[in-house]
């Protein structure tokens, strides 16, 4: 009865942001059940549509990503600088909000974001003691994430303020990479906001590629994980802009690249 009142509360708080996860009746309203209101999927319907996405993604952060059969890249843009933006990725008062925390639980090791385990529904025991993965879904954790590369300052070469953090993703069922790029927007490409964030996840089941083409699993998996991706962007850009509005009203003689001061005092901005 207390997980049914909870999902039926608002998903955000009276400041206007994104209400946290408060459990997985909730976390399954919020980021499955629930269509988010602006569609964030990119699509690769043809092979020449990947091997363009394969190669933007070699050109931005020097990685080939053709050897894995699953590519799930998704877009937002969002009306805050670049930089605003990215160092709110990395806080984790910003993922409590935005992120399925009861579906998906993440854990910090070292209190570090480059260090991160994700464990299925919270469960950090394995199903009745069973030592069969059951198509993934009983590996405890479900997989882990450690940061290869974050760039949290632009190249003075950019043009566009790109801003990313790389994550390889082993130890479960998904082996690949996690990457979270952020850039300003290109006039030229019809994008309205100030900034665009992207996310990216290209892996293959159990770390094959044949299994992860033919597999049903796939399918429902794109399927849950696409609505979930969208719905946590969707969140983000919620976060952002009500932030950054709330920011840019108390400061208005500052540089908008640089983020708010922590509660510590220290500035967000390296």
């Amino acid at each position: 009865m207390i997980e049914f009142t909870e999902a039926r509360r608002e998903k955000s708080d009276p400041d206007g942001l994104p209400g946290q996860s408060r459990s997985i009746v909730s976390d399954f309203r919020r980021f499955v059940f629930e269509k988010p209101a602006i569609p964030t999927l990119m699509e690769a319907r043809s092979d020449a549509i990947r091997e363009d996405y394969e190669q933007r993604i070699r050109q931005r952060i020097a990685l080939s990503v053709s050897e894995y059969a699953i590519m799930n890249i998704h877009k937002i843009g969002i009306a805050a600088p670049a930089g605003y933006i990215f160092e709110e990725f990395l806080d984790w008062q910003t993922v409590l909000r935005c992120w399925p925390g009861h579906m998906a639980t993440l854990e910090r090791v070292d209190g570090d974001f480059e260090h991160l385990k994700v464990y299925l529904l919270g469960r950090k025991k394995r199903f009745l003691g069973l030592e069969y993965d059951l198509l993934g879904l009983n590996v405890v954790p479900l997989f882990t994430m450690k940061a290869i590369k974050v760039q949290r300052v632009p190249d003075p070469n950019d043009f566009d303020s790109q801003r990313y953090v790389l994550y390889d993703c082993s130890g479960g069922y998904p082996v690949g990479v996690f990457c979270c790029f952020v850039r300003s927007s290109i006039e030229d490409l019809e994008e309205v906001e100030q900034s665009q964030v992207f996310m990216a996840v290209v892996f293959n089941f159990y770390g094959k590629k044949s299994w992860s083409e033919k597999h049903v699993v796939n399918r429902a998996w794109k399927t849950i994980h696409n609505r979930v991706t969208a719905n946590i962007l969707n969140r983000f850009k919620q976060l952002c802009e009500v932030k950054f509005q709330a920011y840019s009203a108390t400061v208005s003689t500052r540089d908008p690249e640089i983020p708010p001061a922590r509660k510590d005092g220290s500035s967000l901005k390296t």
